[in-house]
């Protein structure tokens, strides 16, 4: 059988072809290799290089390799933070003329790092906590979605810092089946699964010392399933309100918007007497302050650098003399925010030496400078202005934080 190349991009063939698919994977030369840090997988994984493009490369039986290749596309589809499927090579024979598995082929997520990595170094519970947000809010949207996961554990899922806080992505999607809708046997065996996987691999990082002491594997476990409940909850359940009280439906409205979610579609139904209304967040769509920024700047970051870019962005905007709200006579807030991005942003971000810069992205180097603008000035008891705090940064912190801040090894 010939060597086939099935692609989501008409340049990855050419790329691809020139990787050695005659070895098996274990045996690739260290020459194609990117020497990044790799989870726990039950296939060999490998990361390469394919022209400008990092990729991770796995070897598995055909069909399921094609069942995942195609899952990854609908995740994609439907913006799911997920691994972006690039190929399924098929057709691989050894140099002796035996066959060899095919492979799965995706890219690598930047900035991203496998939980066993992030335990290099202790990490604090609080840093915990906010993995479990993290995974909570990735299993609630799959579900949203109608995707049944079927294997959530930390070892399935990458994450990037995201303005003080995690965001997580899928990587393995082999265990998956989407549907129109789940019910709700089939989100509690997600979750169930999600519990149990999550205490065992915790376990394993308690019997290997790389777990805090403080940290009971077992509560961290349950946790999960508590952060999801309680997002499922206020994302889906059902509000009645006093009639008249439209108010109470925007401010609920609002809440959802603070959690990163929009309301897509929405059921508002008045009760027989006239005394009630009845509000149901119909479709949620997560990524509301992800959207505003792409619309406003054509930046696009993960949804807490959002937040926190769009906030700098509002008070910037204050500043500003043409800043009118309301007045037809005022610039525009497309115009504003670009000018933004043009005057503050980038020059702010083109400050840090790239060599600095670790596995940071610019939204994430932003938000670290405004943090770090923040505590000169509380501790200066005045503000210290951005440019400031970037030379202090530069001098003071990146170059202790730079051992943590670049992929490592395996």
């Amino acid at each position: 059988m010939a060597l086939q190349i099935s692609a989501t991009n008409p340049e990855h063939p050419a790329l691809l072809l020139e990787l050695p698919w005659q070895t098996p994977l274990e045996e690739w030369p260290e020459e194609y290799l990117v020497p990044l840090p790799r989870g726990i997988s039950r296939h060999v994984v490998r990361y390469a290089r394919a022209g400008d493009e990092v990729i991770a490369v796995k070897e598995l039986a055909e069909r399921p390799a094609l069942r995942e290749y195609q899952l990854l596309r609908d995740l994609d589809r439907l913006a799911i933070p997920a691994v972006d499927a690039l190929a399924v090579v098929t057709g691989r024979v050894g140099t002796a003329g035996d066959p060899l598995e095919p492979v799965l082929v995706t890219r690598h997520l930047g900035g991203s790092l496998p939980y066993r990595s992030m335990f290099e170094t202790t990490l604090r519970p609080a840093t915990m906590h906010r993995l479990m947000d993290a995974l909570a809010v990735l299993l609630v949207r799959l579900h949203l979605a109608g995707f049944a996961w079927g294997d959530c554990s930390l070892s399935n899922t990458l994450f990037r810092r995201d303005a003080g806080a995690y965001a997580a992505y899928l990587v393995d999607a082999e265990t998956g089946d989407l549907h129109p809708r789940l019910s709700v046997g089939q989100r509690d065996y997600d979750l169930d699964l999600a519990r149990v996987n999550i205490s065992g691999e915790l376990l394993d990082l308690e019997a290997s010392g790389a777990l805090h002491p403080s940290v009971d594997p077992i509560d961290f476990g349950t946790e999960i399933c508590a952060r999801y409940r309680s997002l499922w909850e206020e994302l889906t359940r059902t509000s009645v309100y006093p009639a008249g009280k439209y108010h109470y439906i925007e401010r609920r409205i609002r809440r959802l918007n603070d959690l990163g979610f929009d309301v897509a579609e929405m059921q508002i139904e008045h009760a027989s007497n006239g005394d009630t209304v009845t509000f149901v967040p119909k479709v949620v769509d997560a990524g509301h302050h992800q959207r505003q920024l792409l619309r406003l700047t054509g930046l696009d970051a993960e949804e807490n650098q959002a937040r926190r870019l769009l906030n700098d962005l509002e008070s910037w905007m204050a500043t500003q003399d043409d800043y009118a709200p309301g007045d037809p006579l005022g610039a525009r807030p497309e115009v504003l925010a670009h000018r933004w991005v043009r005057e503050v942003f980038r020059p702010t971000v083109r400050a840090v030496p790239v060599e600095l810069r670790g596995a940071m992205d610019p939204a994430e180097i932003y938000h670290e400078l405004l943090e770090h603008r923040w505590y000169l000035s509380e501790r200066a008891q005045h503000d210290i202005g951005l440019d400031t705090a970037v030379a202090d940064y530069i001098t003071n912190i990146l170059p202790k934080a730079r051992e943590t801040l670049q992929p490592t090894a395996d």
